[in-house]
C-alpha cells in the first residue's frame, strides 16, 4: 500500500477526533481499545499508519467499526456513557421542593 498523504492522515484524525466526541469517549479511551500505551495524537496515527499499512483505508475503517461495536456492546462499563436520567434538572428547582414537600407529608 501506498502512505498515507499528510492531507488524508489530517482527515483521518479529525475525524477520529469528531467520532470519538460524538460517542463521548477520549483518545485515551481510544488507546485502550488500539493496545496502545500512549494515548497522544502522534500514536493514534502511527497505529492508523500501521492499518492503513495492512490494508488501505478499508482496514482502518474495519478496526474503528470493531472499536465501536464493543463500545456500544459494553456501554455500561463506561461510566461516562451511563444515561442516568435526572426527573429534575438543575433550572427546575420549584418543581423539585415542591415534590420533597409532597413526599415529605406522607
Amino acid at each position: 500500500m501506498n502512505k498515507l498523504s499528510q492531507q488524508e492522515e489530517k482527515e483521518l484524525l479529525d475525524f477520529i477526533k469528531v467520532w470519538l466526541k460524538t460517542h463521548g469517549y477520549t483518545q485515551k479511551d481510544l488507546a485502550d481499545e488500539l493496545n496502545i500505551k500512549s494515548s497522544r495524537t502522534s500514536e493514534i496515527a502511527k497505529k492508523v499508519k500501521e492499518f492503513y499499512k495492512k490494508g488501505g483505508v478499508f482496514n482502518i475503517v474495519k478496526n474503528l467499526i470493531k472499536i465501536e461495536q464493543n463500545w456500544l456492546n459494553n456501554t455500561q462499563i463506561n461510566p461516562k456513557k451511563e444515561n442516568k436520567t435526572y426527573p429534575y434538572n438543575q433550572l427546575d428547582i420549584d418543581s423539585l421542593v415542591n415534590q420533597i414537600k409532597k413526599d415529605s407529608q406522607r
